[in-house]
């Protein structure tokens, strides 16, 4: 793996950017969670894909699909950035957060699974948080049961995150967004039913939503129970492929308050909900979930409150220098 350049401000979030060979490209994402200093929250962005063959229509990592990255390959991401910022590998940070969520559906590749075993055994931890996004696709049946086995037996009593990738009730519009066949609303709630155990963190409803993309409460209750279902709603981050697909955000990420008269219903339904904008800034250097550096250079598209961080390259046979007092 050769890291070759990175953008990015490293009081916020760093994306990274490396030459796996055969012409592989993958990016990879650190950040911290302001207020919170890196020592207390860490997160981590890794590809799980080169390309994603799933191409959500706001998602700038979709397309030029080459395959999965083996074991060692995703390891080698996160290793990189622990070297980074704990060179002995110790990590000190309270919560430890590692989202296989920058680049690739997770449930294409079963060397995801192995990553998970792994980690606890590769890293010293205080609190290991593995997170996994999924639009569930069709066909992947035997790498959501022996999620459930690595969870039970490796991350229980809220020690990982599961989401679901919804975005919308409307049936025909999620299949507009998301262009593969994938699991319906009963098929997500009977796995969901499963996977939760008492002590877990409730199974995330992640909806980025887009205007023209209803969110309905009756829908919801219907298959997910609030007891096990918590909804995260997210703006649409700004995307070359948002812009292409004329898809705009219903939620403002400069005014949280945007998001309260689709919260209220919820809220009154018994959902726990919570309002994920973050920091706007990442939208600048790009490391927000659907962005994509790369993708977004080549496409060529001018994207307002978007990427306007410069890449900085990484010479060649440079030692690797701990940064960890930036933060």
């Amino acid at each position: 793996m050769k890291v070759f350049a990175l953008a990015g401000n490293p009081k916020i979030a760093t994306v990274y950017m490396a030459d796996m060979g055969g012409e592989r490209m993958l990016e990879f994402v650190e950040a911290c969670q302001p207020p919170y200093p890196r020592e207390e929250r860490w997160i981590l962005m890794v590809s799980t894909l080169y390309g994603c063959p799933v191409k959500c229509l706001f998602c700038d990592a979709g397309g030029g699909y080459r395959g999965k990255p083996n074991v060692q390959e995703i390891l080698a991401q996160i290793d990189y950035m622990v070297a980074q910022w704990f060179p002995g590998g110790d990590i000190s940070a309270s919560k430890f957060k590692i989202q296989f969520a920058r680049m690739g559906e997770p449930a294409l590749n079963m060397a995801v699974l192995d990553v998970l075993e792994e980690l606890p055994r590769r890293y010293r931890v205080r609190r290991l948080i593995p997170s996994i996004s999924t639009i569930a696709p069709l066909g992947t049946d035997p790498f959501f049961e022996r999620l459930i086995e690595i969870k039970d037996a490796l991350y229980p009593n809220g020690n990982f995150q599961f989401q679901y990738s919804i975005h919308t009730t409307d049936v025909a519009r999620r299949d507009e967004l998301i262009p593969v066949r994938k699991w319906d609303f009963a098929r997500m709630a009977k796995y969901g039913t499963r996977f939760y155990k008492h002590g877990d963190r409730k199974i995330t409803l992640n909806f980025a939503l887009a205007e023209n993309s209803p969110i309905e409460t009756d829908v919801l209750l219907r298959y997910f129970d609030p007891a096990r279902f918590l909804i995260k709603l997210t703006p649409v981050n700004p995307t070359s492929r948002a812009i292409q697909n004329n898809l705009a955000s219903l939620i403002d990420a400069t005014k949280p308050e945007s998001a309260e008269l689709i919260s209220r219903p919820l809220l009154d339904a018994g959902y726990k909900v919570i309002v994920s904008i973050g920091e706007v800034e990442e939208n600048e250097i790009g490391s927000n979930c659907g962005q994509y550096v790369l993708n977004y250079l080549e496409s060529g598209v001018a994207v307002e409150n978007g990427y306007s961080y410069a890449m900085q390259a990484i010479p060649e046979k440079t030692e690797t220098v701990s940064r960890r007092s930036v933060c």
